[in-house]
């Protein structure tokens, strides 16, 4: 018995089945390699922090901003040459620029939860410090891994689809007036 009009016949629903088990095995792959690099760069990150914090006498939010910024560069290197080493090079001041930009609202995002738990809910002590910057690290990272994927790292596959296609040229019969020499 055929499929209906209209429906998918089996072949093709078992091909797209099969697309998108590699598609969410590539996107699991991904998530893993930017945990990987992701989780160093915390470990960079609170590791400076608490350093700069309480080694000398800056804020704890400045401390926090330098931090941060020596975890952009860490990650930047890791996303890069192991993440998404596999996605397109060219382009590398575009990627760069984006990469800083996305990084910035990230750090603005991170280190605004520091500030806000810090100086508007007076949560000042080591512990509190930490678990701020922990929470803000959190939800900068979710926007991070959107940003850095559908932005910065892109997809081959997905720089081809983002440009317009060109249009067909339709042959010119040598007959024609146009076709003249």
């Amino acid at each position: 018995m055929s499929p209906a009009p209209g429906e998918p016949t089996p072949a093709a629903t078992a091909t797209g089945a099969t697309a998108l088990r590699g598609r969410v095995r590539r996107l699991v792959r991904e998530a893993v390699r930017f945990g990987a690099v992701g989780g160093a760069g915390v470990l960079v990150n609170l590791a400076v922090f608490n350093l700069v914090r309480h080694t000398t006498e800056l804020a704890v939010v400045r401390a926090s901003v330098l931090a941060t910024v020596v975890a952009i560069v860490f990650n930047y290197l890791g996303f890069r040459y192991f993440t998404y080493r596999d996605r397109d090079k060219g382009g590398r001041t575009r990627e760069m620029s984006l990469f800083l930009a996305f990084s910035v609202i990230g750090l603005v995002v991170e280190n605004g939860i520091l500030y806000t738990g810090t100086y508007g809910l007076g949560l000042d002590g080591r512990l509190e410090s930490n678990v701020l910057k922990f929470a803000g690290i959190g939800l900068a990272t979710l926007f991070r891994f959107w940003s850095y994927r559908t932005w910065v790292f892109r997809a081959p596959d997905a720089d081809r689809a983002a440009r317009p296609a060109k249009p067909a040229r339709e042959p010119v019969a040598s007959g024609s007036p146009a076709g003249r020499s």
